[in-house]
C-alpha cells in the first residue's frame, strides 16, 4: 500500500491536536499583567506538549521519507500511535490547571510513556515491512535513543512522586534528545 493517506491522516490528527490543547488558554479577564499570572503553568504545560508533539510529528515525517510501502499492520501501528498522541490535550490540560499537581504529572508521563511505547513499537513495525536490509532498518539501528527515552519517561513517572519539577524535567530530558530531528535517517540516506 503507499504511505500517502497515512501520512495526510497523521499531519491532520496531529494539527488538530495542537489546536485543541491551545483552546486551553483561556483569556484572562483582568486587563493587568497581573492577570497572566494564573496562566503561566497552562501555558507552559502547553509549551512543553506542543514541543513535544512538534518532535513526534518531525520524527514521524522522517520516519515514512525512507518508507516505500505500509501494510495493515503499519496502518495499525500508526493509529496505536495517534491514540496515545491525542490524549496529550487532556493530560496537558489538567497538568495545567492544576499548577503540576502530583497525579497530573504522573499521569501526563505515563500518557508520554505510552506514546513512545507506541512509536517504538511502530518503527519496529515499518521496519519488518521494509525489511532488515532496507534503508529504514540501517538507519534506525540499536534503538539506543528510543530506549533512553523509554527510561527516561518511567523516571520521570516515579519522580512524580517525590518532586513536579524533576519529573519535568525528566520528560524535558527526552524533548532535548529528540528536538533534533532523526539524524539516524538523514546519515543513512547522505551515505
Amino acid at each position: 500500500m503507499p504511505k500517502s493517506r497515512l501520512e495526510a491522516f497523521s499531519d491532520g490528527v496531529i494539527a488538530i491536536i495542537i489546536t485543541i490543547m491551545v483552546l486551553e488558554l483561556k483569556v484572562p479577564h483582568g486587563v493587568e499583567l497581573a492577570a497572566l499570572r494564573p496562566l503561566v503553568p497552562v501555558f507552559f504545560s502547553y509549551a512543553l506538549s506542543f514541543v513535544i508533539v512538534g518532535i513526534y510529528w518531525n520524527n514521524h515525517h522522517h520516519l515514512l521519507h525512507v518508507v516505500k510501502h505500509i501494510n495493515g499492520t503499519a496502518l495499525w501501528a500508526n493509529l496505536h500511535l495517534l491514540f496515545w498522541l491525542s490524549l496529550f490535550p487532556f493530560t496537558t490540560g489538567w497538568m495545567g490547571e492544576n499548577a503540576f499537581a502530583t497525579w497530573a504529572v504522573a499521569l501526563y508521563g505515563l500518557v508520554l510513556l505510552l506514546a513512545a511505547i507506541a512509536y517504538f513499537v511502530l518503527v519496529r513495525v515499518l521496519v519488518a515491512a521494509q525489511g532488515p536490509d532496507s534503508t529504514l532498518a540501517r538507519a534506525i539501528g540499536t534503538n539506543r535513543k528510543e530506549k533512553i527515552s523509554l527510561a527516561l519517561y518511567a523516571t520521570g513517572i516515579a519522580l512524580s512522586f517525590v518532586s513536579a519539577g524533576l519529573a519535568i524535567a525528566a520528560y524535558m530530558s527526552v524533548a532535548a534528545i529528540w528536538f533534533v530531528p532523526d539524524r539516524r535517517i538523514e546519515k543513512t540516506i547522505g551515505s
